[in-house]
């Protein structure tokens, strides 16, 4: 079972409203299905082989790596393996990164290809405008999505206690 007091200190440290702690396996699962009902999207972080059915039930779940168990880890939608629970707000914000440049990226080329099409049905596509169309639109897609590399403008997350 998990302590209670602990987990209210570090979902306080980590802005979590709703945090659970003393909870046997069930009670994990069907606060899981609970929050979900109520709040919609649901996030679990869990360790150890009673939090396994929980983390599969979670719309996302973290598995804390270096101390957890091979069920958890397996169950887990993500595995954070220097334990460090700051990982997981840095998780949430590269996806968030990688929804929006998705969206950049759909609308950029679907944007170039409309541009080509009402030009070549109107008469007025070249053939170095239909090369454009394919592979330009192509490399700045591929430009766009290597932003994503460049990293977040937050420092990078360090574990101190190792």
């Amino acid at each position: 079972a998990e302590y209670m007091g602990t987990a209210k200190a570090i979902a306080g440290l980590a802005g979590i409203d709703d945090a659970r702690g003393d909870l046997l396996p069930e009670a994990k699962l069907e606060a899981i299905k609970e929050m979900q009902q109520r709040y919609g999207a649901t996030g679990m972080t869990g360790d150890g082989i009673n939090d396994a059915p929980a983390l599969a039930q979670a719309d996302i779940g973290f598995a804390m790596g270096a101390a957890g168990t091979d069920p958890a880890m397996e169950a887990a939608d993500v595995v954070i393996m220097n334990d460090n629970l700051l990982r997981v707000a840095e998780t949430v914000r590269l996806s968030k990164r990688t929804h929006a440049i998705l969206w950049q990226n759909i609308t950029l080329a679907l944007g170039i290809k409309s541009v080509f099409l009402v030009l070549a049905v109107f008469g007025s596509a070249t053939m170095w405008m239909a090369v454009f169309a394919d592979m330009g639109a192509s490399l700045l897609v591929v430009g766009n999505g290597l932003r994503l590399l460049r990293g977040s403008k937050t420092p990078p997350v360090t574990d101190k206690g190792s």
